[in-house]
């Protein structure tokens, strides 16, 4: 019997629209899907660990692996590098497990290109308020990185079109309930019910 492939999800959001604290509510959950570790060049943020949050690299380390082709995908995200590793992914989607990659819109549309059945979420803020307050009471970034992450966001969020779901997170519980949604309704999808429940539905109809 062939193991049936993992799926591979995509959830993209502008920085501040509270992507990170979702998809850690729902894996919570959900513990049949993994969350891919990015790589990235940036320094760590107060309270990032390595290799929990990020693998943090610096930059000419991370210029030798993308000449190495080490990376499923990647991008220049505020000045900075940040990807994801194919032996994160690849293995675990042959093995049969779910991958979740938490990357932004550029990333995302580098994995549709090379994997087009891949599933992906754009999470937007309920407002331009919404998402500077987010991005001010995270306290870890200067004004001035804060007015240029503003700046980028309405660019990121003219991409929400490129993905498969929207969903906008005005209420935190409403919206990690659609998220899970999602994943719920992916593994009800008649192919992989059909190989899931091969002999179940050999009896039924025999």
């Amino acid at each position: 019997m062939t193991t049936l492939r993992g799926t591979l999800y995509i959830v993209a959001a502008p920085s501040g629209a509270g992507k990170s604290s979702l998809v850690n509510a729902v894996l919570a959950r959900e513990p049949g899907i993994s969350l891919s570790i990015s790589f990235t060049s940036r320094a760590p943020r107060p309270g990032e660990r390595h290799a929990q949050h990020y693998h943090f690299v610096s930059k000419d380390e991370f210029e030798r692996m993308i000449a190495a082709g080490d990376f499923f995908e990647y991008a220049l995200v505020h000045g900075d590098y940040k990807g994801t590793a194919r032996q994160s992914v690849e293995p675990q989607l042959a093995a049969g497990k779910d991958v979740l990659l938490e990357i932004d819109w550029q990333g995302a549309r580098q994995v549709r290109e090379k994997m087009p059945e891949a599933v992906s979420v754009f999470i937007l803020p309920p407002s331009r308020d919404a998402l500077q307050t987010r991005m001010r009471n995270r306290g870890q970034d200067s004004e001035e990185t804060i007015a240029r992450r503003l700046a980028a966001a309405r660019e990121e969020m003219s991409h929400y079109g490129e993905f498969d779901y929207v969903i906008v997170n005005e209420h935190f519980d409403a919206a990690a309930a659609e998220l899970r949604a999602i994943f719920v309704a992916q593994r009800l999808r008649r192919p992989a019910q059909s190989e899931r429940h091969a002999a179940l539905i050999q009896a039924l109809l025999g």
